[in-house]
């Protein structure tokens, strides 16, 4: 059986916020008698899982995927050799230079 290991302590500030959540009486049941035989509170058992799902979603969604080799191929070349900028891009650039040397 995995030992419960909450992620929340290495998050070092005072426990200030709140969560509520409605659910029906047999999830609650059920996370209940999970917190018990984990051998902690819910609410360590809850927030614990919360913040375990909360990291994942993050983290899945910061990864990009190049599947097919001929994909990577194209996206590696574009880095290895990038397109000159276009004359709109310059002028871009030229515009944000300006801007920025007269934000002072």
């Amino acid at each position: 059986m995995p030992v419960f290991r909450d992620t929340t302590v290495t998050v070092d500030e005072p426990k200030s916020a709140r969560l509520e959540a409605r659910t029906q009486p047999s999830v609650k049941d059920l996370i209940h008698r999970a917190a018990a035989l984990s051998g902690v509170d819910v609410s360590s058992f809850v927030v614990s899982a919360a913040y375990d799902a909360a990291q994942s979603a993050i983290t899945t969604r910061n990864i990009t995927m190049i599947e097919s080799e001929a994909d990577r191929e194209v996206f590696f070349n574009a880095l290895d050799n990038p397109p000159k900028p276009t004359k709109r891009l310059q002028e871009a650039f030229a515009l944000r230079k300006k801007l920025i040397a007269n934000a002072d």
